[in-house]
């Protein structure tokens, strides 16, 4: 069975993209079929995979508008085999006020992966920063959460509000929706403030901090700028290292979680 993860937080700034790219591309090193997909029109992720949004003669956004399939868009990410993006480009802000005019607008996203879930081990969906219809979708689309949290102050706010769209999408449109952890992103082990949010987030939410949490470094600010996943950039770093473990954790719980299915 296919993982299919939505990575999301409504709060910009928290490292959602980079969590993204990071995992999808340690997944790939471990022999994973990988599809990332970029649910956000900012289109981050597809930029940070080395691709030129503005050059891209389709994108998730002719998915939704049913002029293409998954499979005619879904393009390989040059440098990792195994990985395949489906782009984002700034029309893709367009397609939330299309799917509000659609029945069964929080399910298009779903329908449109089915038909390719038995080419992939994993799908990643790197939401907006926001709660709309293409959150939305990206939610209704997966079986888990992953809910990456800057650990600086006022930064876990809004996991309660994610939370409460969470139990709204399994009430009316996916009522299999888990949350399967918080990635702790932008982590400073020397101060006690950021261990102090971690703490306060499981003790708060009941919701496990996946390990290892993922530190701060220039490296992350880097890497995009190249095209490249901070595994490519600086394969030795902390970073680079914390994505990889955080991979294999994802790969194991999957395991387990497809052994109780």
């Amino acid at each position: 069975m296919t993982d299919v993860l939505a990575v999301a937080n409504q709060k910009g700034g928290v490292a959602k993209t980079t969590t993204v790219h990071s995992l999808g591309v340690a997944s790939a090193e471990l022999g994973r079929r990988v599809l990332v997909v970029d649910l956000d029109p900012q289109a981050c992720l597809t930029f940070s995979l080395g691709f030129d949004p503005d050059a891209l003669d389709h994108s998730l956004h002719d998915v939704f508008v049913r002029r293409e399939s998954v499979s005619d868009v879904a393009c390989p990410v040059p440098g990792v085999p195994g990985l395949d993006l489906l782009p984002a480009t700034i029309d893709l802000a367009g397609s939330e006020v299309h799917l509000l005019t659609r029945t069964g607008r929080e399910h298009v996203l779903e329908r449109a992966l089915q038909p390719v879930l038995d080419r992939y081990d994993l799908v990643l969906i790197d939401c907006p920063p926001s709660l709309g219809v293409l959150t939305i979708n990206g939610l209704t689309a997966a079986n888990s959460v992953l809910i990456p949290l800057q650990c600086e102050a006022l930064s876990h706010r809004g996991v309660g509000q994610l939370l409460e769209t969470i139990e709204d999408v399994r009430a009316f449109a996916n009522s299999d929706l888990t949350v399967r952890g918080i990635i702790a992103t932008m982590y400073d082990e020397r101060t006690r403030h950021s261990r102090h949010i971690m703490e306060e987030v499981e003790a708060r939410y009941g919701i496990p901090v996946l390990q290892p949490p993922v530190r701060k470094s220039i490296r992350f600010a880097e890497a995009p700028a190249r095209g490249k996943s901070i595994l490519q950039h600086a394969p030795t770093s902390p970073g680079a290292n914390a994505y990889r473990q955080l991979a294999r954790t994802l790969l194991e719980m999957s395991a387990v979680a497809g052994t109780v299915g």
